[in-house]
């Protein structure tokens, strides 16, 4: 069975990561650069080849542009869903910061809460919590 990793391709890998880490807790696990290749490129050096994350329990992979200009597009959308109401709204706030807030943070007719947000570096993240049972 395969297992989803998003990989987040970033004009600023190491601080697109702090501040997933600072928003929704973690810390980054690894970073090879393009400096640690056979016969590295001395502009390339710094830039972080492969960088593995986690953030909110969540591992990702990362990595800097640099062979082609970023474009950032709606086709993929990451969704979190939280255990608690508290969680969600935080998280929102937090990844909210300098982005754009797409769909506010508010119950939803199916049970919990749902809100979208672009962040700052133009990723579009939906935000949920667990539905709750309906009390009869």
């Amino acid at each position: 069975m395969a297992k989803l990793i998003p990989f987040l391709v970033s004009e600023d890998a190491r601080a697109q990561a702090e501040f997933y880490i600072n928003a929704l807790g973690g810390e980054i696990q690894s970073v090879m650069t393009h400096g640690q290749l056979p016969d590295a490129s001395e502009a390339l050096k710094d830039k972080v080849l492969h960088m593995c994350v986690m953030a909110g329990g969540i591992n990702f992979f990362m990595s800097d542009s640099v062979f082609e200009s970023l474009n950032h597009g709606n086709g993929i959308q990451l969704n979190l869903e939280f255990p608690t109401e508290a969680e969600a709204r935080e998280a929102f706030a937090k990844l909210g910061e300098g982005g754009t807030v797409k769909h506010p943070l508010e119950p939803a007719f199916w049970g919990s809460l749902f809100g979208q947000i672009e962040d700052k570096y133009g990723v579009i993240w939906m935000i949920t919590n667990q539905a709750q049972a309906s009390q009869a």
